[in-house]
Order: C-alpha cells, then sequence, then structure tokens
C-alpha cells in the first residue's frame, strides 16, 4: 500500500495550508459548519506539522550524538 499525495505532503506545504485556513477563519467569512471544518483541519495538519518537527530533532540528536548534548548545557550556562 502506497501512502496518499496527501499524507506525505511536506511540512512547507502543511505550514501553507494552515496559513490559508487561519487567513479564511480570521476573515469572519464563513458560516459555522465551514468554519469548523476548517478548524479540525487546521488542528489536524498542526499535529502533523508538530510530530514532523519532533521526528526531524530526534533524528538530528542521534546524528549529532553527545555534541548536541554538550552544546545544549553550555548554552543553560
Amino acid at each position: 500500500m502506497t501512502p496518499s499525495k496527501k499524507s506525505t505532503a511536506s511540512i512547507e506545504s502543511k505550514l501553507n495550508d494552515l496559513e490559508k485556513i487561519l487567513k479564511e477563519l480570521e476573515s469572519g467569512n464563513l458560516e459555522l459548519d465551514e468554519s469548523l471544518k476548517k478548524f479540525e483541519k487546521g488542528v489536524k495538519l498542526s499535529r502533523e506539522c508538530q510530530k514532523t518537527l519532533e521526528e526531524a530533532e530526534l533524528k538530528i540528536k542521534v546524528l549529532m550524538g553527545n555534541e548536541l548534548e554538550d552544546s545544549d548545557s553550555t548554552l543553560s550556562q
């Protein structure tokens, strides 16, 4: 089974979609039902972006190993 095109969208694409949704919601021109659908889609996209960022952070930590931990402790001092 291959992933759908929608599920493999880049984080940039998802962020652009989130911006569009935000503008539509802020306009106040949507019916309540449409606003709720847009809001729900926005929450879903936001969670997907957060998951992608967390996965990227984990990969960076693995690749950088102790170097990243050392720099974190230096910055917090």
